[in-house]
């Protein structure tokens, strides 16, 4: 029997607006490794960081945590607003970033992995609370842990929180070391920005998703990700749309060997138009959007552990 359609009905649009609230307003502004809160021990990103892992430790899962040494980017105000970020220089500081990983086994299939992936930190070189970027992704990724922390899977299913707003990304070690470790990931899903679309989308009332894909086998799992919204009566405007290069963190496994990877987008072109501004605030988040395209990733996780690809 399918459980797709009871799963899916347990996305709790409430405990993503907790969640999104706690990561990006109350009590933390920005999630980031070069900013502490006055009167604070750790970074804010530190402190995202503890906040993840209490809460998936509730729902039941043992944590690992994967240093990876890191810089922030420095601030270019002559660029345009959006892409303002330049190259750390070789003498600023170093941090210590973690890879979060909350793993699944399978009972049928163990050694097949899914991996579902989303960036946890915010801008390192501006004050934005990133709420759309990647507040709403980290937020779904959690949501999707908690609803299937119960759930007997037949393949393996690691949740992983990275870093991508610092240099380097942080996916690219976990992608190079589950590739070193000869590791069957058999799908890697990216969830990021899935409430992000133009203003004239948001005035109109659309619910938007686009899988972006890369590669062949990624367009084939993006065909999958329409039909899924059919068969299961979501309601997103779903799309696909492809990148000539690998990009973003899906691409961090694609480059690492992995084909079947893929991103789901709230557009394509992006189109947020708070897109790494301090402007990218809780308030502007579409929930029912980052809901809907919550239940469509657990629809698509769920059918590559009970299908394989």
């Amino acid at each position: 029997m399918d459980p797709t359609s009871n799963l899916i009905a347990q996305v709790d649009q409430q405990i993503l607006r907790e969640n999104l609230l706690y990561l990006c307003k109350d009590p933390l502004p920005v999630r980031k490794l070069n900013y502490t809160l006055p009167g604070h021990s750790k970074s804010t990103l530190d402190e995202a960081d503890d906040f993840i892992v209490s809460k998936l430790e509730s729902y039941g899962y043992e944590i690992e945590k994967e240093p990876v040494n890191v810089q922030a980017f420095r601030c270019d105000i002559f660029k345009p607003k959006s892409s303002q970020y330049s190259s750390p220089e070789p003498d600023d500081p170093w941090y210590t970033a973690h890879n979060l990983y909350a793993k699944k086994t399978g009972s049928v299939h163990p050694d097949e992995i899914t991996v579902v992936v989303s960036h946890k930190d915010s801008q390192s070189w501006v004050d934005s609370p990133g709420a759309n970027d990647n507040g709403v992704g980290t937020v779904s990724n959690m949501e999707i842990a908690r609803i299937l922390s119960d759930h007997d899977s037949s393949r393996s299913i690691w949740f992983l929180y990275c870093n991508e707003e610092h240099r380097p990304w942080t996916s690219v070690t976990a992608a190079e070391g589950m590739a070193n470790a000869g590791l069957n990931v058999i799908a890697v899903l990216n969830i990021d920005s899935i409430s992000g679309k133009s203003a004239a989308v948001t005035d109109k009332g659309l619910r938007t998703n686009i899988t972006r894909y890369t590669t062949d086998e990624g367009e084939a799992l993006a065909d999958r990700m329409i039909e899924l919204n059919e068969k299961y009566e979501i309601g997103l405007h779903q799309g696909k749309s492809h990148l000539p290069r690998p990009g973003d963190d899906d691409g961090s496994f694609i480059n690492a060997g992995f084909p079947n990877a893929i991103l789901n987008i709230g557009s394509y072109p992006y189109a947020e138009p708070n897109y790494h501004h301090e402007s990218d605030t809780f308030e502007t988040v579409d929930f029912e959007n980052v809901a809907l395209a919550t239940q469509l990733s657990m629809a698509f996780i769920l059918h590559v552990d009970r299908n394989g690809v």
